[in-house]
């Protein structure tokens, strides 16, 4: 069992208007095999945290820790983290002219082990997957994410996550634009994942609806840059009930 551990995480971004804090004191533990669900209104630091663990460097850490089984991961570059086995899959996933789909994978993979794959059983597992996600065969020859539709860049990242096999992945909102087709596929995807290798899951999403697909063991709700409640499956039930407002007026109660 390996264990992500993040401990009063504040994190600020330069703007025209100069340093901004985003994360106000972020504390959250997560373990292999575990679903967590990060919720939140627009604008609450949902997303800064993912790729501050990812290690954008628009974001910088002004005080607090993320280990990785006890070793520092701020102090990892961005590919060392991916070798550690972290995995974001970014809301909005970028184009990469000239790069086939299935030479980003194979390159990914053997920088991942330090070798490259047996090509039978690497064939193997990408066809399944992408089969899985009920990709055309096709799509494999296409560049990466140039000129897919929104459900197929969602698709694309999952496929990434079955075959490239991390530790945690770190999903930001991918249910947005995906209809309820896809975002059934795209959540079988990471629900097979995880039962096939005990991936960690952190789930960030404004809506309770991947939810129904992809149940998580806790959530978290994210305002103004700090988790202000903890709770269940059912904090999720409730959100879709009750929305945020309760968190967003200062004079009602917080639960703790």
């Amino acid at each position: 069992m390996s264990v992500l551990e993040i401990r009063d995480l504040h994190v600020s971004v330069e703007t025209e208007a100069g340093t901004t804090p985003i994360l106000n004191g972020i504390d959250l533990t997560m373990k292999t095999g575990e679903t967590h669900a990060i919720m939140g209104p627009n604008g609450s630091g949902k997303s800064t945290l993912a790729y501050t663990i990812a290690g954008h460097p628009k974001y910088t850490v002004t005080g607090g820790t993320i280990t990785f089984d006890g070793e520092d991961v701020l102090e990892m570059s961005v590919d060392e983290r991916a070798r550690a086995g972290l995995f974001l899959a970014m809301q909005y996933p970028v184009e990469i002219p000239g790069v086939t789909v299935t030479n980003f994978l194979r390159t990914a993979k053997t920088a991942l082990d330090g070798e490259a794959p047996s090509i039978r059983s690497w064939t193997k597992d990408v066809k399944t997957a992408m089969s899985n996600l009920r990709m055309d065969p096709k799509f494999a020859q296409r560049n990466v994410n140039e000129g897919f539709s929104g459900g197929e860049k969602k698709r694309h990242e999952i496929l990434q996550l079955e075959v490239l096999k991390p530790q945690f992945a770190i999903l930001d909102e991918t249910d947005s634009g995906l209809d309820v087709d896809a975002l059934k596929i795209v959540s079988e995807g990471v629900n097979r994942a995880k039962e096939a290798t005990g991936l960690g899951v952190l789930l960030i999403t404004h809506y309770t609806r991947i939810l129904r697909y992809i149940r998580p063991d806790h959530v978290h709700v994210v305002v103004a840059g700090k988790i202000v409640e903890e709770g269940g499956p059912e904090l999720a039930d409730r959100l879709e009930e009750e929305g945020y407002d309760r968190f967003l007026d200062p004079s009602a109660p917080i639960e703790a």
